[in-house]
C-alpha cells in the first residue's frame, strides 16, 4: 500500500516539473557524447560499439516526449530550445564529417533524419538547423558507393517529405543562405517564432558545456574550411546535387528512392524555386550529362535487333540481364534507356520552366552533341547503331516539351517544300538519304526511325515530311476540266489493267476493264472502286493467299480500323480539313515534286521485286502509316487510283502499276512460278522449313506486294466515306467488294 502511494506521489512530482527533469537528462546525454571525444583515446572503436548511438536515441526520445507534453502547440520546449541555442546539430555535423569514431557519419545521418521526421515542430526555418542540414547534404551524395548511401537517401527522403508538406521550404533548402540575403528586404512577422536565429553561444548560466564547445572547436580546427557566404557559385552542393549523386548508386533501391525524391521535388516546386532550379543550378545540365555518360559506356556496336529487345523499359523497373536475351552491353543499354525514360518523366512532371530547360539540355547534350556526329559519320557501324538507338529513344519519348525539341532537332524549323535538285545538307535530308543507302541494314534502321517518328503526336512531323509538298494539289492536272468518264481520263500507260507487252506470256489480267467509277457529290471516288482497284491490282497468277487461312482481306480491315481510330484521335486537335482544297483552273501549272521522303519511298517501292524481304516489309510499313493519316490530300495522293495526274507526276498507285507491269514481264521467266511462290509464302509463314530457291528475292517481293495491296485496300475501306456509316459495311469477300 505504501509503495503504491509512493509511486503515485513520484508521478505527481514528475507531472509538476517534467521540463526540469527532461532538460537535465537531455543535457546529461549530450555531455556524455562530448566527454567521449575529450576523454577517449581509442580511434579504432566503431561508433556503434560506443554509447553514442544510445545517447542519441535518448535525446531523440526526450525531444519527441517533450513535444507531446507541450500544452501550447507550436512552441519549442526547453530541450528543443537547448538543441537550437547550443548548435548541437552543427556540432554533430562536424563530428560526422570527421568520421570519428568510425561510423559516426552514419549515426549523424540517422539522428538528423529521425529528428526532422519525428519532431512536428517546424525546424528547417531555423538557421541553426538549416545550416547543418546544408553541411550534411554536402557530406552525402558526392562519393559513389559510399557506405552511408542508405542513411543519405533516408535523410533526403525526410527533407523531400517536408518540402511536399510545405513547398516554400524548397527555396530555403535549394538556395541556402542566398535566399536569406535576398529576403532581408521583407520584414518577418514579429510574432513568428520560426524566424529566430539560435546562433548565439551558450548563455553564461551553463558553464558546464564549455568543454563541449571547446572540444567541438578543437575538432573544427583540424577540418578544411567550408564556404559559408552567399557568393558561393551555383555548383555548391545542395539537395538536388545530393539526390543526383544518389541516383547514380549501384544499389538499385537507393537509386530508385533518390529518383523518386527528385521527381517529387521538381513537381511540387513553387514557380520561384523552379525558375531558380532551371536557371541558377546545374541540375538540368547534370541530368543530361549523366545521360551522355551512360551513352558513352555503351559498346561501339549494338545490333538493332538487340536494342529492340529492350523496348518499353521503365526507370522504375530496369531490366536485369537474362540468359535467354543476353548480349554484350545489355546492362549498359538498359541503364541508358532507363535514365532516358526517367528524364522523360521528369520533364512531364516538372514545372514548365524546368521542363523546357531540361528538354533543351537533353537535346543539346545527347542529340546534338553526341548522336548527331554518329548519325553523320562515314562509318556504317556508327550510323546503324546510332540510328537504332535514336529509334528506341523516340519510342520511349512521351513528354511534349522533349518531343518538340526532338522534332526541331530531326526536321529543323523550316518546313518549306524542298527542291528536286537540292543537296542533302540538313540532318533530315541526310536521314532520308539513308533510307536509300547502299547498306540494306542502314536503310531498314532509318525507315524504322521514320515510322516511329510518324506515330508521335506532333503536326510538324507529317507536315514537314509530306503535307508541305502536297499543298496546292500540284499533282493534279489543271489543263483539262474535271473528268467525266473513266475511259477519258486514264491513259493506257496508267491503266492497271492494260495488257500491252505481256499478252505473249499467256497471262491474262486479273479483271476486265470496268465502267467508270462512281463519284460522290464532292468529287471523291467511291470507296468501293478504290478498294477493288487495289484488290484486283495483283494478277491472279501471282496470288497465293487464297490457298492459306488467316491471310484474307478481312483481317487487314480489322487491323486497319484500330490503327485508323488511333491515328484519328492523335491528329484530331490539329484541325485538318475534311475535303481537299479546291483547284483553281486559271492557276498556271507549276512543277510538282513529292518531296525527298516520298521520293525515296516511291523509289524503294518501284524496286520491291529486287530488294530483300525485310527491307520491303519496312518500306510498305512506312507507306501504310502515311496512308492512315486522315488528311484529304494524303488520301487523294496515296489512295485514290483515279486522280488525273499532272504530266510527269507519279502517285503510289501509278508506282504499283509499273511494278505489276514489270512482274507480268518476269513471271514467264520463272519455271513453275505458282508452286514456287506458294512454297515461299509457306516458308515466310513458318509452315515449312526454309530453303534457298532460285528467284527467291523476286518471289518474296511478290508476296509482300500482294499483302501490301490488300492492306491499302483495307485502309481505304475504313477511312471513307468520312461522315458515312462506313463502319456498318461488312468486309467484302476476297478479291472484291
Amino acid at each position: 500500500m505504501l509503495s503504491r502511494l509512493g509511486a503515485l506521489l513520484q508521478e505527481a512530482v514528475g507531472a509538476r516539473e517534467p521540463s526540469i527533469d527532461l532538460l537535465q537528462a537531455f543535457v546529461e546525454h549530450w555531455k556524455g557524447i562530448t566527454h567521449y571525444y575529450i576523454e577517449s583515446t581509442d580511434e579504432n572503436t566503431p561508433a556503434k560499439k560506443t554509447d553514442i548511438p544510445w545517447r542519441l536515441k535518448q535525446m531523440l526520445d526526450i525531444l519527441v516526449y517533450e513535444e507531446k507534453q507541450q500544452a501550447a502547440a507550436g512552441e519549442a520546449g526547453p530541450c528543443l530550445e537547448y538543441l537550437l541555442q547550443h548548435k548541437i546539430l552543427e556540432t554533430l555535423c562536424t563530428l560526422g564529417k570527421a568520421e570519428y569514431p568510425p561510423g559516426m557519419r552514419q549515426q549523424v545521418f540517422q539522428f538528423f533524419s529521425k529528428v526532422l521526421a519525428q519532431v512536428r515542430h517546424p525546424l528547417l526555418h531555423y538557421l541553426s538547423v538549416h545550416r547543418p542540414v546544408q553541411k550534411l547534404l554536402r557530406l552525402g551524395g558526392t562519393v559513389p558507393g559510399s557506405l552511408t548511401e542508405k542513411e543519405e537517401v533516408q535523410f533526403t527522403s525526410v527533407l523531400c517529405s517536408k518540402i511536399q508538406e510545405d513547398p516554400e521550404l524548397f527555396t530555403y533548402i535549394l538556395e541556402g543562405k542566398k535566399i536569406i540575403n535576398k529576403k532581408k528586404a521583407v520584414p518577418p512577422a514579429p510574432s513568428s517564432h520560426r524566424d529566430k536565429d539560435y546562433s548565439s553561444s551558450a548563455p553564461d548560466g551553463r558553464p558546464q558545456m564549455d568543454g563541449v564547445t571547446h572540444g567541438a572547436q578543437a575538432l573544427n580546427s583540424h577540418l578544411p574550411a567550408e564556404p559559408e557566404g552567399p557568393e558561393g557559385g551555383p555548383g555548391d552542393s545542395n539537395l538536388i546535387t545530393s539526390l543526383l549523386g544518389l541516383c547514380k548508386s549501384k544499389k538499385s533501391r537507393v537509386a530508385l528512392k533518390a529518383q523518386e525524391n527528385l521527381l517529387l521535388l521538381v513537381s511540387v516546386a513553387s514557380p520561384a524555386a523552379a525558375a531558380y532550379l532551371a536557371q541558377s543550378t546545374p541540375c538540368c545540365i547534370a541530368i543530361a550529362e549523366h545521360l551522355c555518360q551512360l551513352y558513352r559506356s555503351l559498346p561501339a556496336f549494338l545490333d538493332p535487333a538487340d536494342i529492340a529487345t529492350l523496348e518499353g523499359i521503365s526507370w522504375r523497373l530496369p531490366s536485369a540481364p537474362s540468359d535467354e536475351a543476353s548480349f554484350p552491353g545489355r546492362e549498359a543499354l538498359a541503364a541508358f534507356l532507363g535514365w532516358f525514360d526517367y528524364c522523360d518523366h521528369l520533364i512531364t512532371e516538372a514545372q514548365s520552366v524546368v521542363a523546357d530547360a531540361l528538354a533543351k539540355a537533353v537535346v543539346e547534350k545527347l542529340f546534338v552533341g553526341t548522336l548527331k556526329p554518329q548519325l553523320l559519320h562515314v562509318s556504317e557501324q556508327s550510323i546503324l547503331t546510332s540510328t537504332a538507338l535514336l529509334t528506341a529513344l523516340l519510342r520511349q519519348l512521351c513528354s511534349p516539351e522533349l518531343l518538340q525539341e526532338a522534332v526541331v532537332f530531326l526536321l529543323g524549323t523550316d518546313c518549306q517544300p524542298a527542291d528536286l535538285e537540292e543537296s542533302p545538307r540538313t540532318l533530315c535530308a541526310r536521314l532520308i538519304a539513308h533510307c536509300d543507302h547502299l547498306s540494306d541494314e542502314i536503310s531498314v534502321a532509318t525507315l524504322r526511325l521514320f515510322e516511329e517518328l510518324l506515330q508521335k503526336p506532333h503536326e510538324q512531323i507529317v507536315h514537314g515530311l509530306v503535307l508541305c509538298h502536297l499543298e496546292g494539289r500540284l499533282y493534279v492536272a489543271r489543263s483539262s476540266p474535271e473528268p467525266e468518264s473513266y475511259e477519258d481520263t486514264l491513259d493506257l500507260e496508267e491503266d492497271p489493267y492494260f495488257t500491252d507487252g505481256f499478252l505473249d506470256s499467256g497471262l491474262q489480267p486479273s479483271a476486265k476493264p470496268r465502267p467508270a467509277p462512281t463519284t460522290s457529290s464532292d468529287g471523291k471516288t467511291a470507296v468501293t472502286e478504290i478498294v477493288n482497284s487495289f484488290l484486283c491490282l495483283v494478277p491472279e497468277e501471282a496470288k497465293t493467299s487464297a490457298f492459306l487461312e488467316e491471310t484474307g482481306y478481312d483481317t487487314y480491315v480489322h487491323d486497319a480500323y484500330g490503327l485508323f481510330q488511333e491515328c484519328s484521335s492523335r491528329v484530331a486537335p490539329w484541325g485538318w480539313p475534311l475535303g481537299p482544297a479546291p483547284l483553281d483552273p486559271l492557276e498556271p501549272e507549276r512543277p510538282f515534286f513529292e518531296g525527298h521522303f516520298l521520293q525515296v519511298l516511291f523509289d524503294r517501292m518501284a524496286r520491291i521485286l529486287d530488294q530483300p524481304y525485310s527491307l520491303n516489309l519496312q518500306v510498305t510499313s512506312v507507306l501504310s502509316r502515311l496512308a492512315l493519316f486522315p488528311h484529304p490530300h494524303i488520301h487523294e495522293y496515296l489512295l485514290d487510283p483515279y486522280i488525273n495526274l499532272a504530266p510527269g507526276c507519279r502517285s503510289l498507285f501509278s508506282v504499283l502499276v509499273r511494278v505489276i507491269g514489270d512482274l507480268m514481264q518476269r513471271i514467264h521467266r520463272v519455271p513453275q512460278f505458282p508452286g514456287k511462290l506458294l512454297l515461299v509464302r509457306k516458308q515466310l509463314m513458318g509452315q515449312v522449313p526454309g530453303e534457298q530457291l532460285d528467284h527467291q528475292t523476286l518471289l518474296q517481293g511478290v508476296v509482300v506486294l500482294e499483302e501490301f495491296c490488300k492492306e491499302l485496300a483495307a485502309i481505304a475501306f475504313v477511312k471513307f466515306p468520312p461522315h458515312g456509316p462506313h463502319l456498318n459495311l461488312s468486309p467484302p469477300p476476297e478479291g472484291q467488294v
